[in-house]
């Protein structure tokens, strides 16, 4: 699955945080396989919103929905704040 170009404030976010290379490397792995074991993709409650997500690192996620076979990001979380 694709994932569509991200917003700025997204990349300023992972600028910011540098987590450039490590969401590169989780964009990887994400678009060859939405189920590969380093990313734990999991959707989020409520389910009824289909918001997804899937980890960066141990502290990041990436938020995500998908429309039309294509995943967007809406926004890179610190999943323990």
């Amino acid at each position: 699955m694709n994932i569509k170009p991200l917003k700025d404030s997204v990349k300023q976010y992972l600028n910011i945080h540098k987590l450039e290379k490590k969401f590169s490397k989780a964009k990887k792995f994400f678009e060859q396989d939405t189920n590969h074991p380093s990313l734990n993709v999991e959707l989020l409650e409520p389910k009824h919103l289909k918001v997804y997500s899937f980890r960066l690192d141990l502290k990041y996620r990436a938020l995500f929905i998908v429309t039309d076979n294509e995943a967007e990001i809406i926004t890179i979380i610190n999943h323990y704040k």
